[in-house]
């Protein structure tokens, strides 16, 4: 890849089950400062109904992704819009396709859309959907988007649904809207690599990637490897356009951007060297002035002296 590298800040979720979603300070001010700060993505992530138990043992809230994101589009002029993730099989693909569409048209092409399989047993419990069908969903939904955002009648039958000879718009600005894959197994590599524009491999602990119900990726060299296996795959299927990798930064001692800097930024450098082109950062605090802090110092620090 030729372009430089680029940053998303997640924003924080409240963990356990006392917890608030908007912990972390107004979601409007902490985007805008994410933005004048130099970053070039803004995410969130999704769980519309975490169970209690997983809560108490470190699950966190979230906003609705889409919903939120519109707000965050309204406050800022650039930042991309990253769900990271939504799940895919919680939505008729038809709903989730005008959400994203209608938020990708009233941000100016704005939306990079982070699927998920999901993995939370209660939630598929809580929203009615079978977890035994949430790939075959999710397929479903990989195959309904790009047909709704087309503008052009259409067809298709569901597991759950039949659409017949539907006209939906308006139409996304970017076409299509990138979508990027989430989770670290083979399918979720084969997805991205045949049917989407971007990978979003899962880092953390053992512990974290069983909960997920994903593979851990257990080196930068494994991870390099399956990012040119993947970007292969793509070439093999026909596929000429760039692949974008987002990998969330597993080290916690950022939460001090200034300190260690030059550890960090040779860190950096080989996740570039390894394929990632967008690196994903949050601030490890969940205290509105804590999160404007590492804001500030984390752009100082990294991104405007990139410029």
């Amino acid at each position: 890849m030729t372009t430089r590298l680029r940053f998303i800040f997640h924003y924080p979720e409240g963990a356990g089950p006392d917890s608030d979603a908007l912990a972390a300070g107004p979601l409007h001010e902490i985007a805008v400062a994410a933005e004048n700060a130099g970053f070039d993505g803004f995410s969130l992530s999704e769980h519309p109904a975490p169970g209690a138990r997983w809560l108490s043992s470190g699950g966190h809230q979230t906003l609705d992704p889409l919903v939120a994101l519109s707000y965050v589009a309204a406050a800022t002029r650039q930042l991309r819009l990253v769900t990271n993730l939504a799940v895919a099989p919680y939505r008729n693909p038809l709903l989730l396709a005008k959400a994203a569409a209608t938020l990708d048209a009233l941000s100016g092409g704005r939306l990079v859309l982070g699927l998920g399989a999901g993995y939370q047993k209660s939630e598929f419990y809580a929203l009615g959907v079978e977890l035994a069908e949430r790939n075959a969903l999710f397929d479903e939904a990989l195959e309904v988007l790009p047909l709704h955002w087309s503008g052009r009648p259409f067809s298709y039958r569901g597991r759950h649904f039949d659409a017949r000879d539907v006209i939906a718009r308006p139409r996304p600005v970017q076409d299509p809207i990138p979508v990027w894959i989430g989770g670290n197994s083979r399918l979720a590599r084969r997805r991205a690599a045949e049917r989407a524009q971007g990978w979003l491999p899962m880092s953390g602990t053992a512990q974290l990637t069983a909960t997920a119900r994903t593979p851990a990726i257990g080196s930068l060299a494994e991870l390099a490897a399956q990012i040119t296996e993947m970007r292969s795959s793509a070439e093999t299927a026909g596929r000429s356009e760039p692949l974008d990798v987002a990998f969330s930064y597993p080290d916690r001692s950022l939460t001090d951007p200034a300190a260690d800097a030059d550890r960090h930024r040779a860190a950096f450098a080989e996740l570039e060297k390894a394929g990632v082109t967008w690196v994903i950062v949050s601030s490890g605090t969940r205290e509105p002035a804590a999160t404007r802090e590492f804001l500030t110092a984390f752009g100082e620090t990294y991104l405007r002296a990139a410029d």
